[in-house]
């Protein structure tokens, strides 16, 4: 059996406003496995990087609030612990990859001396052996000459490389958890896909779980073992891999499937759109957060927040359109076996 490293339940945050606390994220459960690669997808303003940023408790920093639930990494509740605690875990045994690294990155520093920062601080390195260990560290990240790179600043380096320095800042210290904040986004096609395979390679490596925050479901199809879809601060549909693609369960990813140029329904056509946006905090419709977007709602969806309907094995969608199948399986009229 899988063991757990990282356990989320029922997670809620939210930040203060001229009306009072407004949440961010909804009631977020989700579970990782050792070794495995979790993807939440979905578009931005889904709540994905506030997720990620309530689980390594940077939230505290940014004004946010942890309102309720529980964060368990190997066994032990992240929410109970302090900031002080918190500091030699985060670095150390989790790591993040944050979404635009020229602004994750010091420029006063050079490259190399961030890398070692993190070495003598969690590792007890001497400045020497650090050092040495950042300059290994590039080059395991795949930047040519990086005897020289390390000495450089982020200025003096592409986006890519300064995406791989990130990379090697995360990854210093073996973390057993990584998560990747839309590691890949505003790179080059190419880089991308290098960045990708290296990620996967160093999973590979050091045997570490990663969280993988992405809107691109190509991305998601590539790396992850397990998807959840977030939608408005909350899960809307949870699976394997294989199950979110080939029985998506919940029309807003079907939606963010169809979106893919070339996918399996949309050759040839033309590319689908989700009409409508994501309702800002506080703006939230009653019923099912999707349905003024939805094109199969239903009077109930207006009306009343859907439960989280089992659709398969391990595979989970928050959807009124599963009761209302499972009702006519019951009557003995025809369901449809996806949205």
């Amino acid at each position: 059996m899988a063991e757990k490293l990282l356990e989320v339940r029922d997670l809620t945050t939210g930040f203060i406003s001229e009306k009072g606390i407004v949440k961010a994220t909804d009631r977020i459960s989700i579970t990782l496995n050792k070794g495995q690669t979790l993807c939440l997808v979905g578009e931005s303003g889904s709540g994905k990087s506030v997720t990620s940023l309530a689980i390594m408790r940077l939230i505290d920093y940014a004004g946010g609030l942890l309102l309720e639930g529980n964060v368990n990494f190997k066994g032990e509740d992240l929410t109970k612990k302090s900031q002080e605690q918190m500091r030699s875990i985060r670095g150390n045994q989790i790591a993040m990859i944050f979404q635009d690294p020229m602004s994750a990155l010091n420029p006063v520093f050079s490259v190399g001396e961030q890398i070692a920062e993190s070495l003598r601080l969690h590792q007890n390195k001497s400045n020497e052996e650090a050092w040495n260990a950042a300059v290994e560290l590039l080059r395991k990240v795949g930047i040519p000459a990086p005897e020289i790179r390390a000495k450089q600043y982020p200025h003096e380096l592409s986006g890519g490389m300064c995406q791989r320095v990130v990379i090697a800042i995360a990854l210093a210290c073996n973390p057993e958890l990584l998560i990747a904040d839309e590691p890949t986004t505003a790179l080059d096609v190419t880089v991308q896909a290098q960045i990708l395979d290296l990620l996967r390679e160093l999973q590979e490596d050091i045997g570490m779980s990663i969280l993988l925050i992405t809107h691109d479901m190509g991305v998601a199809a590539e790396m992850a073992d397990r998807v959840a879809v977030m939608y408005a601060g909350a899960i809307v549909e949870e699976g394997t891999v294989e199950e979110i693609f080939a029985n998506p369960s919940h029309p807003y990813t079907v939606g963010l499937l169809q979106s893919i140029p070339g996918f399996e329904g949309s050759r040839g056509e033309e590319l689908y759109t989700i009409k409508g946006s994501i309702p800002g905090l506080g703006q939230l419709p009653g019923g099912c957060r999707f349905n003024p977007r939805c094109p199969h709602a239903m009077d109930i969806c207006r009306q009343q927040e859907p439960p989280n309907f089992s659709v398969g094995s391990d595979h989970h969608a928050v959807c009124w359109l599963h009761e209302k199948n499972i009702r006519e399986a019951h009557t003995g009229e025809n369901g449809v076996k996806n949205v």
